[in-house]
């Protein structure tokens, strides 16, 4: 912390003289009540028993990889279980046209008409708050359907479907009893149903819509389909002017729908000639990110008509691209097709095909005639038949969806009949667009997904896919089989997918703010890992990580904290693996020195429990102490209740992470005198102007928290600290305490600084509170360091301006006679911390705000002087408002860079520390 006073007329020696009264002043304060002398000559008391060990990241990252990939094992078998009840189900099963059959329609349940009675198909269904499903209201017992809108509920495909499907409650309850970490289980039919487990009330939107269809999710698409290389040929003839132009541009991105990160497309669009939409695609397939997807659906919107159509030429350059790319190895190695969008085909195309795609058909075209002619219909027909493809003709916007959908169909049959019953993962999404609930907290998932074929020797030469059965895994829940505790401070594990992709980051920021609402953000779910690991500017991390390699790697970093206004400069090990059997790659950091090292201690059983049953000790809760996930009669526990519980051996079935539990105990120990010391500080407090400090508190490594009010909690003036409201100052899963990670970095004894605001940690409303932190460290074996511990206060704003001004007040022994103090002076003074923030400015709204926008003259000052040095970091999540009136109303983008700057926006945030 420093202080400082523009207007230089002031002699130097009676600001320095300010500023050694005020740091000594604030040092004993800080001292007094926090307790940190206290606490280091406990920790040093027991350093002759302590142990430090080095952590083996590689062994641990595999270790982390083995249990993950047995947790995803688990959901696989699960999910196959429900294949085979599945394809048995429907080989029993005789189609019946008459079928008449009541279900639980996920919509109706629980209506009743206006007599009282159940609607059909809305017979009781008992619905009960769950915890595990994020306190939805639900049935384990029985599973529930639902269907969109334009699905009628009572059609003889439907009513089969559904009918046979009744054989999956069994497995959906059997799993869930097998595995009780599962979550959702569902089956989505290609007829257009979604059998959900467990059972739930699903909410039409505000229009009594049910805009869901499980066939455009992309676990039911991916299941369904190998990955494709597609070309989209569009045509922009004149014939194709008004409505017959809107039918084809919204078949296009009806088909962009369908594709993900696994394929891989181009659009051309022909008249007079064949152009690409994107001039910078030419001759090339780029990845169906959503990115791009977007990107071509701009494009796709501006096309405008003209002229004639020839589309020999369009089909030549589409079979060249297809070749090529195939022939160099690129692109998704799989299924290749070619989308002809038309109202019409006229010239001779016959010698392309012979000449591009037979005898072999490697390329299957599908054709879609637009509009309600059907003059050109056999054409299109004949050109489908002959290479095996699929001829649909779309005449209305409604009709797209479904006839689009057939495509999908047609490229599954070569899986269907060879059963191959390929297991898929999606990339990360949020649950929140599964569900149209009311859902406590936005989780990302993946899921697990396999296709159910049909078994019967009368339909499986003609592949027959009855549909996809799923699984949904949290990856909070994958990402706690790697313990905080083992990572250190800075540490932290994530994981990415083969595209290179996030999956889970602590650093990623799925969700922005507009007005008191969270969003998705539009690209949440494609943010890729070197817009995460900016560091990593030649893509050694983000290349080996994609090829699924294990190995480590060492990188400096700039690590933001409290929202980019702070920074750390670390030296961080990267370690990194594949999970077999995923295309998930597992990354964990360790930050170098202290962060590599874990602090072993003993203590008894008997005395560490009777210390971890203080009032003022609690546990991470997010943290995995004991697992209370699997008995549904642990759920109910608390950690610490579960760790005492496990302490006694008063619950065998108890499993507890040993090491953490002894890591506690020692913990709980070590620090329990410091509850008498802020008692007797507490009781010993009577001047009012000692009333400046709120509470003390301490954390430790294992995730214990000690904290002890000074004054009534209706006078604490910031009760969101150390609460689940307030993230950065609580272990979570993610992240240490941002004042415990802070202090980390600064030598034991020194303090560091933080504003608090009454309106939240979001900067607005007034600063009301200071926190004040330092770490303990212990140095043991070869003098190998690690910090133990980190302990602080919080004080009140005003109580904190008080000292300083008073200081103030102070004349040197030099001095003829004492002036003003610096706050009824001329003068402007500041007190700013390490980073460049006013603590303290005799103007209030100054408070809290960079110094460099308060007063830039004196900022730039002290940078020339060096007391502070600027520090870029970037911020590639970063999303930019869109302006409300543009000059004009299309304004297309003339390059996939562009795009991408569109789409992401990185904004540039300079630092100062």
């Amino acid at each position: 912390m420093s202080a400082h006073v523009h207007k230089y007329a002031f002699l130097p020696r009676r600001v320095k003289l300010w500023a050694d009264t005020f740091g000594r002043d604030l040092y004993n304060t800080v001292t007094k009540y926090s307790g940190s002398l206290l606490l280091q000559k406990k920790y040093k008391d027991v350093e002759p028993s302590l142990k430090i060990k080095e952590v083996d990241g590689l062994e641990l990252v595999r270790k982390f990889s083995e249990d993950m990939e047995n947790m995803l094992r688990r959901k696989v078998k699960a999910v196959k279980s429900l294949v085979e009840a599945a394809e048995e189900a429907d080989l029993n099963h005789e189609f019946n046209a008459s079928l008449v059959f009541d279900y639980y329609n996920s919509v109706l349940i629980n209506e009743k008409d206006e007599k009282g009675n159940f609607v059909e198909l809305g017979a009781e269904f008992i619905l009960e708050p769950n915890a595990h499903f994020s306190n939805l209201r639900v049935n384990t017992s029985i599973s529930s359907v639902q269907l969109p809108t334009n699905v009628y509920n009572k059609d003889p495909d439907i009513l089969n479907g559904v009918y046979m499907s009744e054989a999956l409650n069994p497995v959906f309850v059997e799993n869930f009893q097998r595995d009780p970490t599962l979550t959702w289980q569902y089956f989505g039919s290609s007829t257009g149903f979604f059998r959900i487990y467990p059972g739930i009330k699903w909410t039409p939107d505000k229009n009594g819509v049910i805009a869901f269809d499980c066939r455009n999710r992309s676990w039911y698409i991916q299941a369904a389909t190998s990955p494709k290389d597609i070309v989209i040929l569009v045509d922009m003839s004149g014939s194709m002017k008004g409505w017959r132009m809107a039918i084809a541009k919204h078949t296009i991105t009806t088909i962009l729908d369908t594709l993900g990160e696994n394929d891989f497309v181009n659009i051309i669009a022909y008249n007079d000639y064949v152009h690409y939409i994107e001039p910078c695609f030419k001759g090339i397939l780029v990845q169906a990110d959503r990115d791009n997807r977007e990107h071509f659906k701009q494009l796709v919107d501006e096309l405008v008509v003209k002229g004639m159509g020839v589309v020999d030429q369009a089909l030549i350059e589409a079979f060249q691209i297809l070749k090529q790319f195939q022939g160099a190895g690129q692109g998704s190695l799989c299924n290749q097709a070619i989308m002809l969008i038309t109202d019409g085909a006229v010239e001779d195309y016959e010698p392309v095909f012979e000449k591009y795609n037979w005898p072999d058909h490697k390329v299957r075209v599908f054709t879609y005639l637009i509009g309600r002619e059907v003059t050109f219909a056999d054409r299109l027909k004949w050109i489908a038949c002959n290479n095996k493809g699929y001829y649909t003709q779309i005449s209305t916007l409604a009709g797209a969806q479904e006839k689009v959908m057939e495509y999908l169909h047609v490229l599954s049959r070569p899986m269907v009949i060879d059963h191959d019953h390929d297991v898929i993962w999606t990339e990360a999404y949020m649950d929140s667009k599964l569900l149209t609930s009311k859902t406590q907290s936005l989780m990302l998932l993946t899921t697990v997904a396999m296709p159910v074929f049909s078994k019967k020797n009368e339909t499986r030469s003609h592949g027959i896919l009855l549909g996809v059965v799923g699984s949904d895994v949290t990856l909070r829940e994958l990402m706690k089989l790697a313990p905080r505790y083992k990572l250190g401070v800075h540490g932290y594990a994530f994981l990415n997918t083969n595209n290179g992709h996030i999956l889970s980051h602590p650093d990623l920021r799925p969700l922005y703010r507009e007005g008191k609402k969270l969003k998705p953000k539009p690209n949440y779910n494609s943010v890729d890992l070197s817009e995460v690991e900016w560091e990593d500017q030649a893509g050694v991390l983000r290349t080996a990580m994609i090829n699924g390699e294990t190995g480590s790697f060492s990188m400096d970093v700039k690590v933001p904290l409290d929202k980019g206004k702070r920074v750390l400069f670390l030296t961080n090990d990267y370690f990194f693996t594949d999970i077999s059997d995923t295309p998930f790659s597992l990354g964990m950091v360790l930050s170098r020195g202290h962060g590599e090292r874990i602090l072993l201690g003993n203590t008894s059983v008997e005395e560490g429990l009777h210390d971890l049953l203080h009032p003022d000790l609690t546990l991470a809760s997010d943290w995995i102490y004991c697992l209370t996930d699997i008995d549904p009669d642990h759920r109910k526990l608390s950690q610490l209740e579960a760790m005492i519980r496990f302490l006694k051996g008063e619950d065998p079935e108890l499993e507890c992470d040993e090491e953490l539990v002894r890591e506690v105990l020692f913990d709980a120990v070590v620090t329990a005198p410091m509850e008498a010391y802020w008692t007797a500080l507490a009781l010993n407090i009577s001047d009012e102007s000692e009333q400046g400090v709120d509470l003390a508190f301490l954390g430790t490594r294992a995730g214990l928290l000690r904290s002890s009010l000074f004054v009534g909690s209706e006078k604490v003036s910031d009760r969101k600290f150390l609460t689940p409201e307030d993230e950065a100052s609580i272990f979570t899963m993610d992240h240490f305490p941002l004042w415990y990670r802070q202090a980390s970095e600064q030598p034991p004894g020194s303090f560091v600084f933080n504003l608090r605001w009454a309106d939240g940690p979001e900067g607005a409303g007034e600063p009301v509170a200071v926190t004040a932190s330092t770490a303990v460290a212990v140095t043991v074996e070869e003098k190998k360091t690690a910090i133990a511990a980190a302990v602080g206060i919080q004080m009140k704003g005003e109580f904190l301006q008080r000292q300083f001004w008073a200081a103030t007040q102070q004349c040197s022994a030099e001095d003829a006679q004492c002036p003003q103090s610096c706050k009824d002076s001329d003068l402007d003074c500041f007190v700013i911390d390490n980073n460049g923030f006013i603590l303290i400015s005799e103007r209030s709204q100054e408070t809290g705000r960079f110094l460099g926008e308060v007063d830039g003259a004196l900022m730039t000052q002290l940078l020339s002087m060096g007391v502070f040095s600027q520090v870029i970091v970037y911020d590639y999540q970063a999303m930019c408002k869109a302006l409300d009136h543009h000059p004009s109303s299309a304004q297309p983008l003339v390059s996939p860079v562009s795009a991408f700057l569109t789409v992401t926006r990185w904004l540039v945030k300079e630092l100062l520390l």
